[in-house]
């Protein structure tokens, strides 16, 4: 029985380990990995200044105290069935090892999570694409995630919009990144407590 346990939770965690990294949406060109992607980071001079500002439609992520950006990156946001909530919201807790708690893909690990509009939205690290593609949480690059929930704390805002005032300058120049071709690491791997050591490296598996 407990073979089988651990055979069936292999599965559970298989699929849900393709609600991260997997999305059939076609792409172009030739991005790279968000595993390669250490954004430089500024820090702030009054961290209660601080605020977090998501532009849905560039799949951008901005740090910001007052008009200077301390951090930005490409992100993945929440489907168009499953969108990442609009509006102006609070940080309203940080856990840096968390796992996914429901089911499919229980014990998935969903690292450096900031949870704002309610307990089952947040920013964490996850399989960055170049489309909309989550069930609504906010995906970030590892080094991203990382330094950002060193930035963020709990009462920071988090204003989510369709566009925000650094697409065309910060952001244009942000790489495009896609995680897609990556293979999903062994379940073996996700479980332990080894991709949490590996997270405070800004390193995953191999990749």
């Amino acid at each position: 029985m407990k073979y089988l346990s651990n055979i069936l939770a292999s599965a559970a965690l298989a699929i849900g380990a393709s609600l991260f990294s997997s999305c059939n949406t076609p792409t172009s060109g030739s991005p790279g990995s968000a595993f390669t992607f250490d954004p430089p980071v500024t820090q702030p001079t009054n961290r209660s200044a601080v605020k977090v500002a998501i532009s849905t439609s560039a799949q951008k992520l901005y740090i910001v105290e007052g008009d200077k950006v301390l951090l930005a990156s490409p992100v993945a946001v929440g489907k168009s069935a499953t969108p990442t909530p609009k509006g102006t919201h609070r940080i309203t807790a940080k856990t840096k090892y968390r796992r996914r708690q429901g089911q499919p893909g229980r014990g998935y690990p969903m690292t450096y999570w900031m949870s704002f509009y309610s307990p089952a939205y947040g920013m964490h690290w996850g399989f960055v694409k170049p489309y909309p593609c989550t069930a609504g949480c906010v995906r970030m690059p590892l080094n991203t995630a990382r330094k950002a929930f060193d930035l963020v704390k709990v009462g920071t805002r988090v204003n989510v919009a369709t566009t925000q005032p650094w697409d065309s300058t910060v952001g244009a120049k942000l790489p495009r990144l896609d995680d897609s071709p990556l293979p999903n690491p062994p379940s073996s791997y996700m479980l332990s407590n080894k991709v949490f050591e590996d997270s405070e490296q800004g390193k995953m598996w191999n990749f």
